[in-house]
């Protein structure tokens, strides 16, 4: 029985095939929205970015970018807060911790839920921004959606209208939501030699150009594909004033918490999740030189979080050219108590039981072990070409 599903894209099973998965040839991790569902993943990311990734460091002239919505964001902020392998698994091993026991009570309105998500990044990230904004070997992005039209500020009803009307344009096509929604792309800002350059946030500071990319040259490759793309994307830098803010804004979910206005540096508006645009990140991934490797919840990406209801839709570009898509396998998920990994429907799911929904995320972090003990024999065997599928 296998525990992970490898599929990739042609460019990235060519260049396996002939070398490797080396760890030095990874430009981008992304890391998709969906909330519980990554503690899954929890001990494969520590194996990736405390103990695998590190060992390409070397070989590399440029950190590795990490690009996250909502949960994807979380579990990258924490990585960046780690500047050792110690460093990095205390960080997720804090974030798993304090995600398991969040309790809401019955009833809790979205500025509660606000609140204790505030309070959650606050235990984790204050006076620790710094940490997170001049990590040398990771660069963290966190993607947002910004609202537009009726959209740009959060009343009662006209909220709800807001996103009932994205959701039905949305249904008669993915780029109608354009009406609704900008992207609004967060980056610690970096020069020419990729070095972090911490801003200090005040209110002269210009957004953040393509060209803070440019110490990484296949970005800028990258960053002009996305140009082209059907949503517009704002470009601010991360700063220890903004960077909570923006990262709660990632996680925003419409309805279930308060949309973030006002997020320092950045354009005017109402800050909503980041998965609603970019639910599993469809980028242009293949503009850039190296491959890019993503530890999914699922064998698929579905471009939005309203396209998660339309199964036709999904992302299966030449984008995709240089991925390679690691996710668990059906068999595997058959071994966790619900046949599925964490969601957020178990916040409901448990209602009455805190401790059983406790046990419950527990023992899926404690079996995302079998994942990284697969990933790491299947490297150090050399295996991996032989396991990859299309993507």
């Amino acid at each position: 029985m296998h525990n992970l599903e490898l599929r990739a894209g042609p460019r990235a099973i060519a260049h396996i095939r002939e070398h490797g998965l080396r760890p030095a040839d990874i430009d981008i991790v992304p890391g998709a929205a969906g909330g519980p569902k990554g503690l899954g993943l929890a001990k494969l990311d520590e194996w990736l970015f405390a103990d695998w990734l590190p060992q390409g460091f070397a070989a590399r002239q440029s950190p590795t970018q990490l690009i996250g919505a909502s949960i994807g964001a979380w579990r990258f902020a924490a990585i960046c807060r780690g500047h050792t392998p110690d460093g990095v698994r205390g960080a997720l091993n804090q974030l798993a911790t304090a995600y398991c026991h969040q309790h809401y009570p019955r009833g809790a309105s979205t500025k509660q839920i606000t609140r204790l998500a505030s309070d959650l990044l606050g235990e984790l990230f204050q006076d620790r921004e710094h940490d997170v904004l001049t990590n040398p070997n990771y660069q963290l992005n966190v993607l947002v959606g910004r609202g537009k039209g009726i959209l740009r500020r959060e009343f009662p009803g006209r909220t709800h209208a807001g996103f009932a009307a994205a959701a039905l344009a949305n249904a008669f096509g993915r780029k109608q939501l354009r009406h609704f929604l900008d992207r609004a792309w967060f980056c610690a800002q970096r020069s020419h030699d990729g070095q972090t350059q911490l801003s200090t946030g005040t209110s002269e500071q210009k957004p953040f150009k393509r060209r803070a990319h440019t110490g990484v040259s296949s970005m800028a490759s990258f960053f002009s594909a996305l140009e082209s793309d059907a949503f517009a994307t704002e470009y601010t830098t991360l700063t220890p004033q903004n960077f909570r803010n923006a990262l709660i804004a990632s996680g925003s979910i419409p309805l279930v918490l308060e949309g973030v206005a006002g997020i320092q540096g950045a354009p005017a508006g109402t800050y909503w999740d980041g998965g609603i645009i970019d639910y599993h990140l469809h980028l242009p991934y293949a503009k850039t030189s190296g491959l890019v490797l993503y530890p999914h919840f699922t064998n698929k990406i579905v471009p939005g979080w309203l396209d998660k209801l339309l199964p036709w839709r999904k992302a299966s570009s030449a984008w995709l050219d240089n991925v390679v898509l690691v996710s668990p396998t059906r068999e595997y998920l058959d071994r966790l108590p619900l046949k599925k990994l964490p969601d957020r429907g178990d916040f409901k799911r448990f209602i009455n039981d805190f401790d059983g929904r406790l046990k419950y995320w527990q023992f899926a972090i404690g079996e995302s072990a079998r994942l990284r003990d697969e990933l790491a024999g299947l490297i150090e065997c050399g295996e991996v070409a032989e396991r990859l599928r299309a993507i």
